[in-house]
């Protein structure tokens, strides 16, 4: 029986991005777990070793994956464009995410694809993703594996997700994005969200809204209020405008020009 084929918008706006991977090996592997499903956008940041002989081994047919794969040397940068970000997690951790299982993930995905780039994160082998590195992300996705031994393979973890993908891409695929789209309509990038949240934080400490506490819980709060809103490029930028006539009203206050 022939499949359908996918929409090329939609796949071509997800990609899979491996963290600090120590085995060269797997990001052979995840290539060609993504290539067996029909995904093709693979971007490794920091990697040990890579380019690799024992990538392309066990790449098995997807070089072209790894000749394309893009190579950063930080997670903000590989999603710096992606307007939605699923970090892959074995456990609870201390930051608090939103939780999918892989098919509510992978459906979440690709509708959220109909807007703009997404990206899906996987951590190291060892350890995962950092606690900064969550924060960087939307919502969590973790893997109901057998607790008494969940120990999964990261390259298996790419696969379970890279099939949970293609189905969602079958059933739920976006249209493709419009071009010319009210500016109200266009999300706000990783990279402007990055920016509105620094801007943020100097503006809570110029208005001293800490007082003397520490501000990263306050902080962790303010990320995931934002992040769940998906505010559009337009209203970050009104936000923005926002916080900068506050920053300067507190520098009169202090009689800073």
């Amino acid at each position: 029986m022939n499949t359908p084929a996918f929409p090329l918008p939609a796949a071509a706006r997800l990609r899979i991005v491996l963290v600090g991977t120590q085995h060269p090996g797997n990001i052979g592997a995840a290539a060609r777990a993504l290539k067996t499903m029909g995904l093709a956008r693979l971007v490794l940041v920091a990697p040990e070793q890579f380019p690799s002989d024992e990538a392309l081994r066990r790449a098995a047919g997807a070089d072209d994956l790894l000749a394309e794969a893009g190579v950063v040397a930080t997670l903000a940068e590989a999603v710096a464009d992606c307007h939605y970000v699923l970090g892959c997690t074995a456990r609870s951790r201390r930051v608090q995410l939103e939780e999918f299982e892989p098919r509510q993930a992978a459906v979440q995905a690709v509708e959220m694809a109909a807007e703009g780039e997404v990206a899906l994160v996987f951590g190291r082998e060892r350890t995962g993703l950092t606690n900064e590195e969550l924060q960087l992300c939307h919502a969590a996705v973790h893997i109901p594996a057998n607790p008494e031994y969940s120990s999964l393979n990261l390259a298996a973890a790419v696969q379970v997700l890279a099939y949970e993908l293609r189905l969602a891409l079958r059933e739920h695929a976006p249209p493709a994005m419009t071009e010319n789209r009210h500016p109200d309509e266009v999300p706000a990038s990783h990279a402007q969200l990055e920016g509105f949240f620094a801007q943020l934080g100097q503006t809570l400490d110029e208005i001293d809204f800490h007082k003397g506490r520490t501000p990263d819980s306050a902080m962790r709060k303010l990320r995931r209020l934002f992040l769940r809103a998906h505010p559009s490029e337009q209203e970050v930028r009104l936000l923005r405008g926002i916080l900068a006539d506050a920053q300067r009203m507190a520098r009169l206050a202090d009689g800073r020009t």
